[in-house]
């Protein structure tokens, strides 16, 4: 199974248990491509903070 299926799959999983399938991305960037992996993990963090805390996460939290 190759891993852009694994990662559509993961999203599908994720949305059955309530997750937001966003907090799951894949890129294929070449080695050369430095600048662009930079930009793509800053959008990316921003994307996720905008989702806020995960649920997992908070779950976790809440069982300690």
């Amino acid at each position: 199974m190759n891993a852009k299926k694994r990662v559509a799959d993961l999203k599908k999983l994720l949305q059955r248990v309530n997750i937001e399938p966003e907090r799951v991305e894949m890129f294929n960037l070449s080695a050369a491509m430095g600048p662009r992996w930079a930009e793509i993990c800053l959008d990316f963090t921003e994307r996720i903070r905008a989702l806020g805390p995960s649920p997992i996460g908070e779950a976790l939290r809440k069982r300690r």
